[in-house]
């Protein structure tokens, strides 16, 4: 079940795909009963904790570079969610149909109760973007995966759509808090997260009485992200270059419309800087080097020798 292109514009634009309870309650009950995240054992201390749970044979330990496929115990609830028709399809129009495992953690955000008579402190993570500097123009995903309903109070993950392509140094976006158009996952049990491994991220501050759980795995690829989409869907309009703000109501290609909406917290200025950023991408998708959408690259790359 290869992806549409609508959707891998959407990836491009905002940097994620959501795929809602996508995960059978099977395999979902599955994974948290093999963690048994009993009650009475987390009220203590949240770090000594996550400690015995990397012991647990469910969650391997795997070195960077390993094929996908040999990662997870055939039919193990990890190996099951990974091979659905939905989720692997997905993963392979993103990053190809033999992707390598570069790591995995299993993210715990503790209920206050957890933190009563324990010196750790009990706060949201700060907002980052995952590892070091990564400039290549090709990319990893990670993928995000609730085992059971996520509610507002549990505060899930929160992340600003169309921040990948705006490079920093991990952390040093850490001082930056609600920003104007970030989002908090709010899904139902057996939900998948697809990001872009540039995403600025953190985990929010869990304020309800009940144990959040999110299992998240970093995969990249190893072809060209070339058309591993399905791309039938894309019309010789989607090459055209339109008319650009003197126009009679013409209507943009709609994948072009998706590529081109800008997000509440872009400037005025610099926020082009993320569409042409966005067109970057999708030529390298396309294969086609003199893609453009609005004259936005071919414009600056008009030198005349």
């Amino acid at each position: 079940m290869l992806i549409n292109s609508m959707d891998m514009a959407h990836f491009v634009a905002r940097g994620f795909l959501r795929l809602d309870a996508v995960v059978p309650r099977e395999i979902n009950q599955a994974f948290l009963a093999a963690l048994n995240l009993l009650e009475a054992d987390r009220q203590a201390l949240p770090a000594s904790h996550l400690s015995k749970l990397m012991e647990l044979e469910i969650i391997p330990e795997v070195p960077p570079g390993t094929k996908l496929e040999k990662v997870y115990v055939t039919g193990s609830p990890l190996d099951r969610m990974l091979k659905l028709p939905e989720v692997s399809g997905a993963i392979e129009s993103l990053i190809g149909k033999d992707p390598v495992f570069d790591h995995h953690f299993l993210h715990l955000a503790f209920p206050e109760a957890a933190f009563k008579n324990n010196p750790e402190r009990h706060v949201s993570q700060h907002l980052h973007q995952d590892s070091t500097i990564d400039p290549r123009k090709t990319f990893d995903i990670q993928v995000f995966y609730f085992p059971h309903a996520v509610t507002a109070v549990m505060g899930g993950t929160r992340f600003l759509p169309g921040s990948h392509f705006r490079i920093v140094s991990e952390a040093a976006i850490s001082r930056y808090q609600n920003i104007l158009g970030q989002e908090s996952v709010v899904c139902p049990a057996g939900s998948v997260l697809i990001m872009h491994m540039g995403m600025w991220h953190g985990a929010g501050l869990n304020q309800s009485e009940h144990l959040r759980t999110l299992f998240k795995i970093r995969l990249c690829p190893t072809e060209h992200q070339e058309r591993l989409w399905d791309c039938t869907d894309l019309t010789q309009d989607h090459f055209r270059q339109h008319p650009t703000f003197w126009t009679r109501n013409q209507k943009k290609d709609p994948v072009q419309q998706v590529l081109m909406k800008q997000e509440p917290w872009y400037e005025a200025d610099t926020g082009r800087l993320e569409l042409m950023n966005r067109i970057r991408c999708w030529r390298l998708l396309l294969g086609d080097a003199g893609f453009d959408i609005d004259y936005w690259l071919t414009r600056i790359e008009n030198e005349i020798k």
